[in-house]
């Protein structure tokens, strides 16, 4: 498929509805990871959560061979210790829900989808 030459001022349309943000001076895929982001500054500023990181990315390999990665929207360390890795979805491609299977056999890992 060709791809289009559009004017400045036409944005193209996502393939799946969702619209980019910007806030903080943070550039977001979408409005809900936007909120996510929101929520997990204010669960830091109550202490629940000691700190999170963004747009961490897991190398995928199989018998030493580098098969793809995965991109986590955010890695939550709470207070207790405990480390989740979250996403905020909005589709569920086959190709995330295959990821999703390999983080957990790669690295034992469980995807919170938020």
């Amino acid at each position: 498929m060709a791809k289009r030459n559009l004017p400045p001022w036409i944005a193209a349309k996502s393939k799946y509805g969702n619209h980019r943000v910007e806030y903080d001076g943070i550039k977001f895929d979408s409005k809900k990871e936007c909120r996510v982001y929101q929520k997990l500054l204010l669960m830091q500023h109550c202490g629940e959560v000691t700190k999170f990181d963004r747009q961490v990315t897991y190398k995928l390999a199989v018998s030493g061979v580098h098969v793809c990665s995965y991109r986590a929207d955010f890695v939550v360390t709470f207070r207790d210790g405990r480390v989740e890795v979250w996403d905020a979805k909005g589709f569920k491609t086959k190709e995330y829900q295959l990821k999703k299977k390999l983080i957990k056999a790669v690295h034992g890992i469980d995807i919170v989808e938020v």
